[in-house]
């Protein structure tokens, strides 16, 4: 049987219609602009985020750090959550490439309001960086989805400030069905924001920053010295197009498998789920093993492939590939597990 993936939502493989779409691509090269397909999904990730260019990048972690490059000063500080993506995961890559120092705020809990942000900002002193950037995320990683009053409220504190925006939004479609708002209302929260096009949209690779015009071209050619300029990259940029035009309409199918695998896990003696961290599709719970890789052993013998607990939270994930039959079956041995230990 095919193995049932509950790891991320990375790991979708693209549908037959984006396979299809890669082979048929028309294709140039993107290092001179020319590639109509890169072209085409440029135009419309800007036109579906509502800013005026867009940028064709490798990964998110790329569009991140390609983000904090352009928008500070080497020595700059970055205010940003101390759980978010760019902390946690993307391999101290803010100091490497950026040159930046991290100054965090807790984002563990209940968002920040803006004043406890704006607290953070550096004054004008000879022994403090300068305040170069604010990074928030949208949708979080720990599954929760930030209210877009908290977000208006952080971007017109950093206007009057004189400080750019960037948001990490790599599942920010998800936070857009979750906050039963048009994605364009998220992005208008920030200067520039990231987003994947191969987490929870299925396309194999890559992702999108979108900006103006004048950050997108200074990006533009940030992206070429952080070796990230890519020829026919019209054949990994047509499933792409796919993701957007057809992916981003059915994520709440997603959610509401999280929300039926919470219902039934939660059902599990043993099994505690978090359900004020259940706004996408991502189901965090507690279980009760006193090994936990030996749960991960047992899943995986039955072709259940999960990630092992994680200061003693465990992630679910769901996405394109797995449907209510995968579901049932996980559930299943997961009781089974609990109750022969």
């Amino acid at each position: 049987m095919n193995k049932i993936d509950l790891r991320s939502d990375t790991v979708t493989h693209p549908t037959e219609e984006m396979l299809k779409a890669a082979i048929s691509a028309p294709l140039g090269d993107d290092v001179y602009g020319d590639d109509p397909t890169v072209n085409k999904l440029e135009a419309l990730a800007a036109q579906m985020l509502g800013k005026k260019a867009a940028l064709f990048v490798p990964s998110g972690t790329f569009g991140n750090q390609l983000s904090l490059l352009t928008h500070t000063l080497r020595g700059d500080e970055v205010i940003l959550g101390k759980h978010c993506h760019i902390v946690a995961h993307e391999a101290g890559a803010s100091a490497v490439i950026a040159g930046v120092q991290l100054a965090y705020f807790d984002d563990s809990g209940d968002y920040p309001d803006a004043d406890e942000i704006e607290r953070m900002i550096r004054g004008e002193d000879l022994h403090y960086p300068r305040t170069g950037l604010i990074c928030v995320e949208n949708a979080q990683s720990n599954g929760k989805v930030v209210s877009l009053d908290k977000l208006q409220a952080v971007k017109q504190m950093a206007e009057r400030r004189n400080i750019p925006v960037h948001m990490d939004g790599a599942r920010i479609f998800n936070a857009a069905v979750s906050l039963k708002t048009d994605v364009k209302a998220i992005a208008a929260c920030a200067d520039s924001i990231m987003f994947c096009l191969s987490k929870g949209l299925c396309a194999p690779v890559g992702s999108m920053l979108v900006g103006s015009e004048a950050f997108i071209n200074r990006a533009r050619k940030n992206r070429k010295i952080m070796g990230g300029g890519m020829r026919q990259a019209g054949i990994i940029a047509a499933p792409g197009i796919v993701a957007l035009e057809k992916m981003t309409k059915r994520l709440e199918e997603d959610h509401q498998k999280a929300k039926y695998m919470a219902q039934k896990l939660d059902e599990i003696k043993g099994v505690h789920v978090l359900k004020d961290q259940l706004d996408i599709n991502m189901v965090y719970c507690k279980i009760e093993t006193h090994d936990p890789m030996k749960l991960v052993s047992h899943l995986q013998h039955n072709n259940i492939l999960v990630n092992p607990e994680d200061e003693g939270l465990w992630r679910f994930v769901t996405h394109y590939w797995v449907g209510q039959k995968e579901i049932d079956l996980f559930i299943g041995k997961v009781r089974e597990y609990v109750e022969m230990n």
